[in-house]
């Protein structure tokens, strides 16, 4: 693509994103921003422009860093970003964090969404018993299966039977299954019959489960209500489909120009690429 081409392709998104964002600069807005692929690409990457921007909103507004990740996970996100206030939401909605330079180590807890996850381990067990599964705990603590590690939980998960994790209270559960593509995955968990937990399937054969209800938006609300911000003054932006509910919620939702097209479908406004610093032109926008 000629420089010309590029210019105009970006002229172009910035013009659709004012149409639906020109009302909301001068409020005191709520912004969720999903991480992976939204802050940082999928090598985790986050650009110079994005992290100048994003602590210039945090300074105006009330950013949310709203994720999968476990808050083990999320702080390192925080930190290389340089806010020092506003939320995060972890573990899609699970854990709620505010950020305070004064707390210890930067953040409280204000907020944690448990579950028994035992019943649909067992009926996973029985439809993919090649899995692996991990049980993250309120306290950030991750305990899992033999040999399942992931950089996600952000900490080192504790080995231990299925037949333990049955017994624990979670936040959050994680199914992976190494051999199975998504749409195999998908097929598995519908014939599971797994109920009584909320999931999504990422990018890959992996599913999140959370308490019944429990999503990044529910979390926001909960932001939202306790802020008393006007839900009209609530923009979402996000690329995945655990992202979904929130950038319906929001009185703006923004899908990456990556994302696949369900979560295109569902958002009001799509931007760039996380590799053509999408998040970076949103927030630009409402700064203006």
């Amino acid at each position: 693509m000629n420089p010309t081409a590029e210019l105009t392709d970006r002229d172009a998104t910035r013009t659709r994103l004012e149409e639906h964002l020109v009302s909301l600069p001068g409020n005191r807005l709520l912004i969720g921003l999903d991480v992976d692929g939204t802050l940082v690409d999928h090598d985790g990457v986050m650009s110079p422009p994005m992290r100048r921007v994003l602590q210039k909103a945090a300074h105006e507004h009330v950013v949310v860093i709203s994720t999968g990740r476990s808050l083990g996970a999320t702080l390192p996100i925080v930190q290389a970003a340089g806010i020092t206030s506003g939320y995060a939401v972890c573990s899609n909605g699970a854990v709620t964090l505010e950020l305070d330079p004064e707390a210890d180590g930067g953040y409280r807890i204000i907020d944690t969404r448990v579950f028994q996850p035992g019943h649909a381990l067992r009926t996973l067990r029985d439809v993919a018993p090649d899995a692996h599964y991990a049980v993250e705990k309120a306290d950030g603590s991750f305990h899992a299966t033999t040999g399942f590690q992931d950089s996600s939980f952000g900490v080192q998960a504790q080995e231990r039977p299925l037949d333990d994790l049955l017994e624990l209270e979670a936040v959050r559960v994680v199914v992976h299954v190494p051999d199975l593509t998504p749409q195999e995955f998908s097929r598995v968990i519908a014939e599971s019959g797994v109920h009584g937990v909320e999931y999504s399937i990422g990018w890959t054969a992996w599913l999140d489960m959370a308490a019944p209800g429990v999503s990044k938006a529910t979390a926001l609300e909960t932001v939202r209500e306790s802020l008393g911000v006007q839900l009209e003054h609530t923009v979402a932006v996000g690329d995945g489909f655990n992202d979904t509910e929130m950038l319906q919620w929001a009185g703006v939702g923004v899908a990456m120009g990556q994302a696949p097209q369900g979560v295109k479908d569902v958002a009001d406004i799509v931007t760039d690429s996380v590799y053509e610093d999408g998040t970076v032109l949103v927030l630009q926008t409402l700064l203006r």
